[in-house]
């Protein structure tokens, strides 16, 4: 997808933001360096499973401790195993504005179909402060802006009004929210918001309720660890089929268990994935790496899927 540099993208043009889009992780050996090989067998486990999109340097993929370079090369590995079969959205998880734009500018080439911005964090940040900062990128843009709110990590939420709002820019295509605030996500999405701008379920025990009420998709983490359940909840959902759903999110809150083995969500699903060959339990951060008995842990629930 080519556009000029700051050039609105109008919802008519955007490729559709839906369906199931995992948050892919960040495959590293116990140096904290990416390993680029299994993080193929990844990418290529979750596009073989018929998944609409791929969410690439997000939280799940240890984005705010990846390098410019790093994120670059993640970007080409997944693009290449995908082959255009999902859309790419490439996450730019900085503290600042002018951070998102430098790495924006670093990467236009890699051309992904959607650009992720999370709110600035460290400081605190009115929620007018907040509305400026993703005026700002989306401005400078060449892809659609998704706003990302994951008030957990940044300690800035967004609050609906501020979302609202934000969804009648031109070039903001949607929200990736991983609030857990389920009220606000449901009035957002039942709300005054403009056709073409997508509501993205962020916390996995949402998932059904999210898609009964006509969210747009997911993006999970979690999902690494087993895409099946997600892909079928998705098929069901376009088929009304609420019976079927309800037995894939109770499937999913059971493989919600590994992440409540211990403090760190992620080193949980990166363990489950070690378990199936497919990539490796380190952290970038080697001390949040979990320990052969947690895993033992986390195998035993793995058994049942």
């Amino acid at each position: 997808m080519n556009i000029e540099r700051g050039e609105p993208m109008s919802a008519n043009s955007r490729p559709d933001l839906k369906g199931v889009i995992p948050a892919i992780i960040t495959s590293m050996d116990e140096t904290g360096r990416v390993e680029y090989d299994r993080l193929e067998k990844q990418a290529a486990y979750l596009s073989d499973a018929g998944v609409q999109g791929c969410f690439i340097g997000g939280t799940t993929g240890e984005g705010a401790y990846l390098s410019t370079d790093e994120k670059r090369e993640i970007f080409r590995v997944v693009r290449d195993v995908t082959q255009g079969r999902q859309l790419m959205c490439a996450a730019y998880i900085r503290s600042s504005t002018c951070m998102v734009l430098e790495e924006m500018k670093a990467l236009e080439t890699t051309e992904p179909d959607f650009i992720v911005a999370v709110t600035p964090y460290y400081m605190e940040m009115r929620q007018q402060d907040l509305v400026e900062d993703f005026e700002i990128i989306a401005r400078e843009a060449s892809a659609p802006l998704v706003l990302y709110n994951i008030p957990g990590n940044t300690h800035n939420p967004m609050k609906l009004e501020t979302i609202l709002g934000l969804s009648h820019e031109e070039n903001i295509a949607g929200i990736k929210d991983s609030s857990g605030d389920f009220m606000q996500f449901s009035r957002g999405l039942l709300g005054d918001t403009p056709n073409g701008f997508s509501w993205i379920q962020g916390e996995d025990y949402l998932d059904a309720a999210s898609l009964m009420l006509g969210c747009d998709g997911v993006v999970s983490g979690l999902c690494n660890a087993r895409i099946e359940p997600y892909v079928e909840m998705w098929e069901a959902a376009q088929k009304r089929d609420w019976e079927t759903m309800r037995s894939c999110q109770a499937r999913i809150n059971r493989l919600y268990d590994i992440i409540r083995l211990c403090d760190t969500p992620i080193a949980s699903i990166k363990a489950a994935v070690e378990i199936s060959g497919r990539g490796s339990r380190w952290m970038r951060h080697l001390s949040q790496s979990l320990t052969d008995h947690q895993i033992h842990a986390i195998e035993e629930i793995l058994r049942e899927f």
